[in-house]
């Protein structure tokens, strides 16, 4: 009696179909598995590629230069007593790189400056959550971003420390709600500043959120005549196209000779790049992936040991229907798969139900936290789905080959 695997299958869903709620309870463990993983998997797809289109937005070709590395808000504490960078630093790398195409210089205002909150206001309304930077009009250039409307701050501007501004559509939409915000006037930590221009939505960020919508820009040398005790420097060399190693090693080499640091000293700048900061991003990810697999693995096995379990007990419940079928003539490679395919059918039915809570648990989230990016990458529903299937088939070994090697007529006379 030969029994096709079609018919292993069906009789396999039938057995599940007939315990729904012991089969349920059973793998249990395993949709809470493939739940978290898949979840997981999700969000942190979703936040790697909001962080990826956040740094070609600010140029993929581009060599961020700053005093420490990280935040400059959290400097690492064996990083603070470094000299800052100076704004002739700029000019040095421009002439001495042949690989860099262009160098531009920022301005970083911290949140508070000497106690006081910088904050932005108009007649009615005032935003704390700004961030202000002044830059060079180069910048433009270097770190393209779209104009929503209005325009960019000029070269005579810049030089004659003009009190204008370039601001973020969160600004825009909160100083001047249902108003252009172009040719108005708002007051800048007590200095009357005119918007020349707003930026249009920034594209990626970190947890669906872009500091560059809070920003407020001003000309450099507006913000160093205003702010003479800053000195957050943060200079940005754009390199030449396809050469962007070759410029890193020429900056790393210039600014070590600017900064006369002699052979075996440690370097007291840090240099970056869009791929460096993503790989840093991926670490962290990778970690929190980590976690979310240990979490998993613990479900997996606990549904696993409960599928060894619940199939022990359905060969001892069905001991004599086993009997019957090796008596016409079944042989042990059939009872063998029939279990198999049951204890699959089993887990497989787990996994597919934590991969839809995952995918509704993911579509709720991007539901409630718009600017969180989430999506459900193919990769993690296909490793799921196997995984769970694949936990079916290592627990289901020993009880399959059980029920296989039971004898025949004591089978039939089992009660």
């Amino acid at each position: 009696m030969t029994i096709t695997p079609f018919e292993n299958m069906r009789m396999a869903v039938t057995q599940v179909g007939a315990h729904r709620f012991r089969s349920l309870l059973t793998v249990l463990g395993i949709v809470i598995g493939i739940t978290t993983v898949v979840t997981v998997a999700s969000l942190l797809t979703g936040l790697r590629q909001g962080v990826v289109v956040f740094f070609e937005e600010l140029g993929p070709d581009n060599v961020f230069i700053f005093k420490t590395s990280g935040n400059p808000d959290f400097e690492p504490p064996k990083e603070r007593k470094r000299r800052p960078l100076e704004p002739e630093y700029a000019g040095m790398i421009q002439r001495w790189c042949g690989s860099v195409q262009d160098v531009g210089i920022q301005l970083l205002l911290p949140a508070t400056v000497e106690g006081r909150p910088l904050t932005a206001r108009v007649p009615g309304y005032e935003n704390e959550n700004v961030n202000i930077t002044g830059q060079s009009v180069n910048m433009a250039e270097i770190s393209p971003r779209d104009m929503d409307h209005g325009r960019y701050f000029t070269n005579e501007e810049d030089q004659r420390g003009a009190r204008v501004a370039v601001i973020g559509p969160n600004v825009a939409d909160s100083m001047f709600p249902g108003v252009d915000a172009v040719g108005r006037t708002m007051m800048v930590d007590g200095a009357e500043f005119t918007v020349i221009g707003v930026w249009a939505k920034a594209k990626g960020g970190f947890f669906g959120e872009n500091g560059l919508d809070n920003a407020i820009t001003i000309p450099f040398h507006t913000a160093r005549y205003r702010y003479p005790q800053i000195e957050r420097y943060m200079i940005t060399a754009k390199a030449r196209p396809g050469m962007r190693q070759q410029a890193y090693d020429e900056i790393e080499g210039a600014m070590r000779r600017i900064r006369r640091l002699s052979t075996g000293q440690p370097d007291d700048f840090a240099l970056s790049t869009p791929d460096q900061i993503i790989q840093q991003f991926d670490k962290i990810t990778g970690l929190i992936g980590l976690v979310a697999i240990a979490i998993s693995g613990l479900g997996l096995l606990v549904g696993g040991i409960g599928v060894m379990n619940i199939m022990l007990v359905s060969v001892t419940e069905r001991t004599r229907e086993i009997g019957v079928r090796k008596a016409i003539g079944a042989r042990r490679r059939d009872i063998i798969g029939q279990f198999l395919i049951e204890a699959m059918t089993l887990t497989g039915a787990g996994g597919l139900l934590g991969i839809l809570i995952a995918v509704g648990i993911t579509m709720l989230v991007g539901a409630l936290v718009p600017s969180l990016p989430s999506k459900v990458p193919s990769w993690a529903v296909v490793t799921g789905f196997s995984v769970s299937v694949a936990v079916g088939v290592f627990f289901g070994v020993w009880p399959a080959v059980k029920a296989a090697q039971l004898d025949p007529v004591e089978a039939l006379r089992y009660e």
